[in-house]
This record gives structure tokens, C-alpha cells and sequence, in this order.
């Protein structure tokens, strides 16, 4: 039998930093506002020559560097979007055309907002599994700033631009790296984080997903350990949706993962939706602080009141 592994990963996030002060000389907050409510210092933002696919393409180049492989070896492009201009191409077909692949790969886009990357991730996971792929590039990418109201202080400071990207490949069963999904919906709540409209604009009901999110999801995650067959203190690390570092702690300590180092990308990149699972992994195994091997905790959550969530071996 067949199983999948996630072997490298890789990231990226363009040059220009929007510190707090600047965005407290465009609306009416400040560094301290914005540090106690959400906990972000930092955001990166892209510029118009950085269209979504070329944040997705640079990210992507990377992990395959790490993994040894070229652009010809992957017969599977999953990008997780919520910021795609273009309804066609698909931002996956521009990273393949990007990335000058050869190899007739099957190309997707998937939109599940913040919670799109592990989406992505168990639909490689079940393709591979199935014998329609052997090696899979998935994607998160977004460009938040694009959608974001400059004039909502509530928003305007949460969102940055990124992305993130890992290889999956084939291999037997018994060593498969990737645990089984748990994931779903709160359909009557979806329109508590929207970007809709014309143009469209990112905005949400924060209290009632910080109250969702902080209470119904550490037990969601829990029942994902249970799936992998790990208890929460066998994790090495946990990297949840890097939404707001007010909702990350809460949830972490929740989970009782007490032995893991948990992500807080967010601090330094803001909220880059469906970026900020494969970007905030990416570092952490680029800096050496989870060992190869080890058990990693992915939880996306967010728009559309979705998640999805699988155990992970660290490549």
C-alpha cells in the first residue's frame, strides 16, 4: 500500500516591511493598540509586480531545491488561495508555467481562505494514496493587502503577504508521514470572515471567531492527535492558522501540547491567510527547532468557519 510524506519545504515573503508606526500614521491606532490586541509588530507587504503566482512560484522553488527535485518531477500543483484576481489560469497553472514544468501536471486551486493549506495538503495526501499522484507541490499564497480596507483599524492591521510551500511524495505505508484529516464547517457562522464585494474587501466579526476559536477548536484539534494515533505532549511543534497571537496562545495552551514549540509567526508576518501554515512550518525547519522526524501539529482555521487539521512528520 501506499502512503505520502511531506521531504522539504520552503518559503517566501516580499521586502517591504509595514511596521506598526506607519500604520499608525494611516488610521487611528498605534504599535501599542495593535501589539496587546493581536500581537503583530511587523507585516510584509507585495507590491504590484508581485502578483500571487509569483509569491506562490519563489516559495515553491525553494522547497524543491530542498527536496532534490526539479520542476519535471512534480506530477501535482495544489495552490490554497483566497486572493486569486484571475479566474483563469488558476494560480497553480501560473506557478507551473512559473517554474517552467514539463511534465503535464494536473493543476488546482483551492479556496478555504486561512484554513486552505491543510486542505490542500490531505487532497495530495489522498491523491497520492489513491495512485493519481506521485509528488505534489502545495501551496499557500496570498496577498491580503490587496483585500484589505486601509480605513478599518481592525482589519488593516491583522494582514501581510506570503507564501509557503511543501514537496509531498509516494512511499510505502509504513513509513507515511502524513496522519489522517479532520475537517469541516460551521456553515451558519460562514459569514463571520468574508472578502467579498466589488472590488473585494477582507472583513470579519472578530469577536465571534475569537469566541469560536478559542473554544471550539482545541478539542477539534485533539480528536486530530487521536487520528494520528499521538497524544498532544508527543508533539514537537504545533503551527496553527496565524491569525492573531491572542487566539494562537489561548488555543496552544488548550491543546496541551506541553512539550511543543508553537509557531508565532504572526508577530513578524502578520495574518497571510492560506501563507501562514507552509510559511510559519518553512522557518521552523529552516532555523533547526523541531527535529526531523518529529510529530507536528497543523491546524488551519478561519474563513468560511472551516478547518482542517492532520499530524505531520517533519521533514
Amino acid at each position: 500500500m501506499t502512503g505520502s510524506r511531506v521531504v522539504a519545504t520552503g518559503h517566501y515573503q516580499p521586502a517591504k516591511v509595514l511596521t506598526n508606526e506607519e500604520l499608525a500614521a494611516m488610521v487611528d491606532t498605534s504599535d501599542e493598540w495593535i501589539r496587546s490586541r493581536v500581537g503583530i509588530k511587523t507585516r510584509r507587504m507585495a507590491g504590484p509586480e508581485e502578483p500571487v503566482d509569483l509569491l506562490a512560484a519563489e516559495a515553491a522553488g525553494k522547497a524543491l531545491a530542498a527536496a532534490g527535485l526539479t520542476p519535471d518531477d512534480i506530477d501535482l500543483v495544489l495552490v490554497a488561495t483566497s486572493t486569486a484576481v484571475d479566474r483563469s489560469p488558476n494560480m497553480a497553472a501560473r506557478v507551473a508555467a512559473r517554474l517552467g514544468m514539463r511534465g503535464a501536471p494536473a493543476v488546482m486551486d483551492l479556496n478555504v481562505v486561512c484554513a486552505g493549506f491543510t486542505h490542500a495538503l490531505a487532497t495530495a495526501d489522498h491523491a497520492i494514496r489513491a495512485g493519481s499522484a506521485t509528488r505534489a507541490l502545495v501551496i499557500g499564497a496570498d496577498k491580503m493587502t490587496e483585500v484589505t480596507d486601509w480605513n478599518d483599524r481592525t482589519t488593516c492591521v491583522l494582514t501581510g503577504d506570503g507564501a509557503g510551500a511543501a514537496v509531498v511524495v509516494a512511499c510505502d505505508a509504513a513509513d507515511s508521514g502524513i496522519g489522517p484529516v479532520l475537517w469541516g464547517s460551521v456553515p451558519e457562522m460562514g459569514n463571520a470572515v468574508r472578502i467579498e464585494g466589488s472590488p473585494a474587501v477582507f472583513a470579519q466579526e472578530g469577536q465571534s471567531v475569537y469566541r469560536w476559536a478559542t473554544t471550539q477548536l482545541p478539542p477539534i484539534a485533539r480528536r486530530v492527535c487521536e487520528r494520528a494515533g499521538v497524544t498532544p505532549e508527543d508533539l514537537a511543534a504545533v503551527v496553527l492558522h496565524q491569525a492573531n497571537l491572542r487566539i494562537i496562545e489561548p488555543v496552544a495552551q488548550k491543546i496541551g501540547a506541553v512539550n511543543a514549540v508553537i509557531a508565532r509567526d504572526v508577530v513578524d508576518s502578520g495574518n497571510t491567510s492560506a501563507a501562514s501554515i507552509p510559511m510559519a512550518l518553512a522557518k521552523l525547519v529552516d532555523r533547526g527547532e523541531i527535529p526531523s522526524g518529529a510529530p507536528v501539529l497543523l491546524f488551519g482555521f478561519g474563513g468560511n468557519l472551516s478547518y482542517a487539521g492532520q499530524v505531520i512528520h517533519c521533514p
